[in-house]
């Protein structure tokens, strides 16, 4: 592959802004699309994003930055996905430049509501972009630690190995340890079942339940994603890969985990839009619960998910989470 191909980053989040930090270690030059113009101009002239890893300092005259998708789209070969699932959608119908002839990579740990698809084959049925031309970052890594530089871990995942990597080596530093993965369906959607099962160990800290129960529920939760990635897309993937079992337990136990945090909020109490609006961010899987449900009822086969129906219960069919979480304490072992 070229060695000067031209990068965008899209979204103005926490993601994106470690992304384009990772990048920027590697770059000349990267394009990064920031929906807010007063954001753009914000971090052109203080040189950090003021919404979001307000401490990661940037080297503005590496940035090519613009509140125009189609402007970062048309000028790169490479482009890299790194906003909300939720709003996916909503934010590619100002795009008016074709994609045909991008590389693809997606930063985004969930489903699209409108299609119930992640990320990959949503951008693919409906951009008709081939998987070759498609990859996945995941971790586990968390953004904040990516400000801090400490020692983090990335998997990128495509069809096409050479061009993963590519991006990994893109994304490499003293502080990023990069693989790849040809797992392009599989790590996509462990990214996305993660955040379930973190809302899961939120929701359990905030009923009481304590370091105990928490590895019995990570131990069956990563169990439940075996079962589910299998029947998904079957291929010969180690389970208990970083990509996997890594990106959960960092996303379950860790403070910085927006999902964790969401689902603290409702074992303390909270209704779930009392708990969404004090967040001010978004909680991945929050739709990715509901996407799941969906893709469960459209399967010839059934799959046993109990762990994924709790939160579904408690986000979606008003179930007390107190009563819902001790049935499901007599279905994990």
């Amino acid at each position: 592959m070229d060695k000067n191909l031209n990068f965008a980053v899209i979204g103005g989040g926490s993601w994106a802004t470690a992304i384009v930090k990772m990048l920027s270690e590697n770059l000349d030059k990267i394009y990064w699309y920031v929906r807010s113009p007063e954001t753009v101009a914000y971090i052109r002239k203080n040189k950090h994003n003021p919404n979001y890893l307000s401490s990661v300092e940037f080297h503005t005259e590496q940035l090519v930055l613009t509140s125009d998708m189609n402007e970062a789209v048309a000028a790169a070969d490479i482009v890299i996905f790194a906003i909300p699932s939720a709003f996916l959608v909503s934010e590619l119908e100002q795009l008016t430049v074709s994609m045909k002839d991008k590389i693809i990579f997606s930063a985004i740990k969930g489903i699209v509501p409108e299609t119930g698809k992640i990320v990959g084959e949503h951008i693919h049925e409906t951009y008709d972009i081939p998987f070759r031309n498609i990859g996945v970052i995941t971790g586990p890594c968390h953004a904040e630690e990516v400000a801090l530089e400490r020692l983090s871990y990335l998997t990128i995942a495509c069809a096409d190995e050479e061009k993963a990597k590519y991006m990994a080596k893109r994304l490499q530093s003293d502080y990023i340890r990069t693989k790849v993965s040809k797992d392009i369906l599989g790590t996509e959607y462990a990214a996305m079942l993660k955040n379930i099962y973190a809302i899961a160990a939120g929701i359990a800290h905030g009923l009481g339940y304590g370091d105990n129960f928490q590895s019995v529920l990570m131990s069956n939760a990563i169990r439940e994603m075996k079962r589910f990635t299998k029947r998904i897309y079957k291929i010969d993937r180690n389970i208990n890969d970083s990509a996997y079992l890594g990106d959960l337990l960092v996303t379950g136990y860790s403070t910085f985990s927006r999902n964790r945090m969401f689902g603290n909020m409702l074992g303390k109490g909270y209704t779930v839009k009392s708990a969404m609006m004090e967040m001010k961010m978004v909680a991945e899987g929050y739709y990715a619960t509901k996407g799941v449900k969906k893709l469960k009822a459209d399967m010839k086969k059934r799959v046993k998910t109990p762990i994924i129906d709790a939160v579904y219960e408690v986000l979606y069919e008003g179930g007390n989470a107190k009563k819902v979480f001790q049935k499901l304490t007599e279905k994990l072992d």
